[in-house]
């Protein structure tokens, strides 16, 4: 039987310039502040990330927690200890309530570590953790999510340019005054495109009349249109709707996500790893929806490689069955902290690591460097 000992964690904090950048419901985001993690044991390293943000937008997370609950918290419940399963390091975290993204940062080392210590490539080790008869995939189907844009016709002009680049599902973000006139632009422009849109909770229940304008343009669904801790209105709004109802925010645990389908509050879940604590919660999320028939995509989160390989073994799971907002590298960072790098294949498919472990490599000189801006970027934090 496999065990493995923590012998050491470190903390690197980073600052990620992005390519282009992302304008939400929420604000804009230029760079990304990142926290990783590096498990060792014996010779294997393995790396998590934490995609909490400098400000508490999304969640209630940032950094500056993240960094305190693992420096005082998490860490030293897990150096020294043995563990029989990568799952076990979710019970040596128990103690501390909440706080997912941060501990998604450690319980995704876990199993990126517990792989290499199999000799096993990530997505195989998710796969084997349970009793499957589909086979995984080699390659995941990818759409691409798109800001919020200047104008109309600056939308309509990216929207061209990822489909040129192979994209075939387009995500774009809304927002109140944001949302059904740019549909109609879009859907008028590109009728046959698989279009979805994402609202980060951006409405209330009172909107419902107006979201229901929505309908008319064939939309592979709406995401998060209510508050992000809801689950109940929700269930008052699907029924309102043709458009299926994606929760993303309010889905923390497989247990949101039976009652969210005992209420019939979607039809559709978003299935973001780091928001739901690491790949153990990923896990059991995939098996219920796999075993219910519910549709299922993986989010992303502005990860670097190291998250962004660890999403892909998850999307690479029989029960993901819509495309995922796992982009190619170069929508996002040029560099990337990672080697190599993920490419966008004619067929909208970004290939799965087939290496041991998550099958990316941290590249040293690119950590110092992009480590090195931490300061100037981020001095009133940490």
């Amino acid at each position: 039987m496999t065990t493995i000992t923590i012998d050491q964690i470190r903390l690197h904090r980073v600052v990620m310039p992005l390519v282009e950048p992302l304008r939400t419901s929420f604000g804009l985001e230029a760079v990304r502040p990142v926290l990783l993690a590096e498990v060792r044991t014996g010779d294997l390293v393995a790396w998590g990330e934490c995609t909490a943000a400098a400000e508490p937008g999304y969640c209630y997370e940032t950094v500056g927690t993240a960094y305190h609950i693992l420096t005082k918290f998490l860490i030293p419940a897990l150096v020294g200890k043995t563990l029989h399963h990568p799952s076990d390091g979710t019970r040596l975290m128990a103690s501390v309530r909440g706080h997912p993204l941060t501990k998604a940062a450690l319980d995704s080392a876990l199993w990126d570590l517990w792989a290499q210590a199999t000799g096993q490539s990530l997505a195989d080790t998710l796969w084997s953790a349970q009793p499957l008869q589909a086979p995984r995939r080699d390659r995941v189907t990818v759409g691409v999510s798109i800001g919020i844009q200047p104008t109309i016709d600056d939308t309509l002009a990216i929207i061209e340019k990822r489909l040129k680049e192979g994209y075939r599902r387009i995500k774009l973000k809304i927002k109140p005054g944001w949302d059904v006139e740019l549909a109609a632009a879009v859907r008028a422009a590109y009728p046959d495109i698989m279009l979805m849109l994402d609202a980060n909770s951006a409405y209330t229940l009172d909107d419902a009349d107006h979201l229901a304008k929505l309908d008319r343009f064939n939309l592979l669904m709406l995401e998060q249109p209510l508050s992000h801790d809801d689950i109940y209105e929700h269930s008052k709004l699907q029924p309102r709707l043709a458009t299926p109802i994606c929760l993303d925010e309010s889905i923390l645990c497989a247990n949101d996500v039976r009652l969210a389908l005992q209420l019939g509050a979607c039809r559709i879940i978003n299935l973001k790893p780091p928001r739901v604590g690491g790949l153990s919660e990923a896990v059991a999320i995939h098996k219920l929806c796999y075993d219910e028939g519910v549709p299922l995509w993986v989010g992303g989160m502005l990860e670097t490689g190291v998250g962004r390989a660890q999403n892909l073994a998850v999307a690479s799971l029989p029960g993901v069955t819509l495309p995922s907002d796992l982009s190619a590298t170069n929508r996002y960072y040029a560099p990337d902290i990672t080697e190599p790098p993920f490419v966008l294949n004619p067929d909208s498919t970004i290939d799965v690591p087939r290496g041991i472990g998550s099958g990316v490599t941290i590249q040293p000189d690119r950590l110092a460097a992009f480590g090195a801006a931490w300061d100037a970027t981020f001095p009133d934090i940490m």
